[in-house]
This record gives structure tokens, sequence and C-alpha cells, in this order.
């Protein structure tokens, strides 16, 4: 027998007795309007649609499709949804457990069947990115000569994880993470269906919450607790699923935290004035709070980036260069491994020099110019290079700073109303004590002043 995704013993098992099932397994939509999000996927003659048969085929029929997607977002559902309602052959292998051997016995009963039937198969590819690059080889015959329509599921970056040529003769759709309204949604819809839970518990209002900070987004994480609740209520003789009960059935407490409310607010605020204060453990706390209770971590790594920039600064450069990696990373891999990233990058914060100085030194040149302290710029770092600006006197005078020793020029750059301020005041913390030595340095020459390097040489000016 061919892999399949729901076997002929399966299917009449779970007719038979539908408990038997997980309760993700039971609620699977049968359609594709049943499908809870990933709306932007299911228009009117979207490949998804065509792969069901929706809109025809010929010479534009159904693509090969690369889905992407975080899990529980419905990859795996989109494929028996596919496995369903398609007349299509289908057949589904796993890359963690299928090879090279398993992907050519796919090809080669579907050029049998479509020699002998005319039937066309769809070959439904789950964790396509564990598989090596000659695996990825082994498919693009049959996917460049439309053997087989390929549908591939991926957690991770196709870019990184899939060879070009196949992802080249591939749609790629990306799947979005579950809002709250989705999986509350599928909740409500599992509590009452009579293939879910039939009604015989309610899920009061602080349960569903809870369960909404459990799943992260996760579809099939919501049910499984929600399942775990619901069987330790009946176990009890309860009809209703306290929270206490779900608190009991998946071993994790309910954090008082409202993504949407104060508590968002104050976690979030608390979080940056421990790294501000450099507590690190303190940090660390507030930032598993906020992990534990299903923050978006893309708004935790922005958080960071402000952070490096407003309380560090240049008291160490590459503070802003960890936390700008780290938004990189998270973006890419989201949780669970994304809350590695962003501890190294709330220790790393928390541990760093600290300093205000350069957020200071923009908000007091903001203030002038919103002052109207914004005077003429001078004329010889006007424009020069356009035909009459020299009878204008643009230019004239400038002098060319790597024209000169240690490349500074004495010379006024700031209009009128502002020269001589000192809006950037370095302190003398972590490697802003280099920049503060070099800033009054410069300062000096700028005036005109003759000032020799530390050891006695004119010259170059820099904090390294």
């Amino acid at each position: 027998m061919e892999p399949d995704l729901f076997t002929a013993a399966a299917e009449d098992r779970q007719a038979k007795d539908p408990s038997a099932s997980p309760l993700a397994v039971r609620m699977r939509p049968r359609s594709l309007d049943e499908v809870v999000g990933q709306q932007h996927l299911l228009r009117p003659g979207s490949p998804l649609r065509r792969l069901v048969g929706e809109g025809g085929g010929g010479p534009a029929g159904s693509s090969s499709v690369m889905l992407w997607g975080p899990p529980g977002t419905g990859k795996t559902t989109l494929a028996y949804v596919v496995s369903q309602a398609t007349d299509k052959r289908f057949v589904e292998l796993s890359a963690i457990t299928a090879g090279v051997k398993e992907v050519r016995a796919v090809i080669d009963g579907a050029r049998r069947s479509s020699g002998a039937y005319n039937k066309e198969t769809v070959l439904f590819l789950d964790e396509i990115h564990r598989f090596s690059k000659a695996q990825q080889d082994s498919l693009l015959p049959a996917v460049e000569n439309r053997w087989v329509t390929l549908i591939a599921a991926t957690t991770e970056n196709p870019y990184f994880s899939v060879i070009s040529p196949l992802l080249s003769r591939s749609l790629l759709l990306t799947l979005e993470p579950l809002t709250d309204d989705d999986i509350r949604g599928l909740l409500r819809r599992a509590v009452a269906d009579e293939r879910g839970l039939d009604a015989r518990v309610t899920l009061p209002e602080d349960s569903e919450a809870h369960l909404l900070r459990i799943a992260g987004g996760d579809a099939r994480r919501a049910l499984t607790a929600l399942e775990a609740g619901a069987g330790a209520a009946l176990a009890k003789g309860e009809s209703a699923i306290a929270l206490s009960t779900v608190e009991e059935a998946v071993n994790k407490a309910a954090v008082k935290y409202d993504r949407a409310g104060d508590q968002h607010y104050d976690v979030a605020s608390a979080l940056i004035k421990s790294i501000r204060g450099s507590d690190v453990d303190a940090a660390l706390h507030y930032l598993a709070r906020m992990i534990e209770a299903g923050e978006d971590p893309r708004f935790i790594a922005r958080r960071l980036m402000i952070s490096a920039s407003e309380d560090i600064g240049l008291a160490d450069p590459q503070a802003l260069q960890t936390a700008v990696a780290a938004a990189q990373a998270v973006a890419m891999i989201g949780f669970p491994e994304a809350r590695i990233t962003l501890s190294q990058a709330t220790v790393a914060l928390a541990l760093a020099p600290k300093s205000n100085a350069v957020y200071l030194a923009v908000d007091a040149a903001l203030a002038d110019v919103r002052a109207g302290l914004a005077g003429p710029v001078p004329s010889h770092l006007r424009d020069s290079h356009y035909n009459g600006a020299q009878k204008l006197g643009h230019g004239k005078g400038y002098a060319y700073p790597h024209d000169l020793p240690g490349g500074i020029a004495a010379q006024q750059y700031a209009p009128d109303e502002v020269h001589g301020k000192r809006y950037y005041e370095p302190t003398r913390y972590g490697a802003e004590a280099r920049y503060a030595q070099v800033a009054e340095r410069v300062r000096a020459r700028l005036r005109g002043e003759d000032v020799q390097q530390p050891g006695g040489e004119q010259g170059s000016f820099t904090a390294g």
C-alpha cells in the first residue's frame, strides 16, 4: 500500500470510535472553507483552490507549492484538505523517514498512473528541509515535467533549506501565525462541534484566555491543551473547564499578562528598566514572563534594539549590532528557539556599560531645531556643483579635510545660531571613554587649536 495521510484502517477506526483520535485530528477541516486563518492563500483562483479542482486545469493547471510557516499554522491541514477534496491520486511522504528510494517509487507510480489511468498524482512531502541536497535533487525531474504536483511543507526558511532549482519550480506560499481570534474561534468550534467535545463541557473566559496564551498561535497546541483540560474536568465530574483544571492538566500556571492592556506595557517597561539598571537576573525574569505569556518575539526584539541605542549607545558599540542580529534571527526562526536568541541579547545588553549620551544628544539638537534655531547653512558648505553656484559664493573658502594633517579642517560647520553648542556629551563608561577623548581633541582642532595625540603625534582622530 502506498503511504497516505490517513490509511483505510485508521479511517475505519476513527469512524467507529471518533474519540480514538486526538482532538486536533478530529477537528481538521473537511474543506478549504473550514480552514482557520490563512485567508490570503484561499482566495478564488489561488494555487490551493486549483489543487482541489477549482478553476480547471489545462495549460494553466495547478502548480507545485512550498508551504512555509511556523508549527501549528495549518500546513498539514491544508494538505489533508487537498487529499480529501481532490480527485487526484494523493501520496504522503515525510522527509524524516523517507529517502531517494521512496521518492523514486512515488514518481514511478505517478508515471504509471498518468499513462494507464490518466490520473495525476499529488505528493505531500512534510519537513522537506530535512532532505539532503541529493534527496531534493531527485524530485526535480518529476516536478519539472509535472509527473507529480508537489506540496512541500517546512518550518524553516526555504531560501536556506531548499535547493534553488526546486524552489524556482514551485510557488512559495507563506503561512502567517494564527491570531488570537483565529485560535479562539477554533477552540469554541471544538467545544461545540460533535466531532470535538460535543458541548459536554463549557470553556469559561479565563480558561479560554489561558489556552490562547499557551497556544502562542499554534492551533495544534491549543487543541491539545483543550483536550487535556476537558479530560481532567470530565474526570472530576465538572461541567466547566476551570482555570485551575487547565493549569493542572497542562502543568503550566496562568501568567497574568494581557498583550493588549496595562500588563503588556508594564512588563515590557520593567524589562527595559532592568536592562538599564544592569540587573541581568531581573531582566531575564521579565523576558521569561513575556515569552511564557505568548508575547510576539518581534515586539521584544524591537524593544531590545531601542534599548541598545537609548541606554547603551557608544559605551558598547557592539550592543546595537547584537540587538539587530537578534531581531533578524528571531524573524527567521520564531519560537520556541527564539527564546535563546532573545536571552542572549538580553544578557549582553544588561551587562554592557551604559550611556544615554547619544539619546540626549539628538533630543537636544531636536529641541533647538523646534525652537527655531535652524539658520542658513554657511556659504562655504553649500552645494557648489550646479551652474551659477560659484557666483553666489557657494563653496568659497571650503577647506577639504582630506588635504590637511589629521583630516580635520578648522572651519565653521554649524549655522551661526547654534555655532559652538555641544549636543553630544559622552560619558566615561566603557568604550565611550575613548569617544570622549576623541571628541575633545577634535573640537579643539575645529576651533583652530594646535592639538597633539597622546604620545606627542599629530594626526588621526579615531575612537579605535
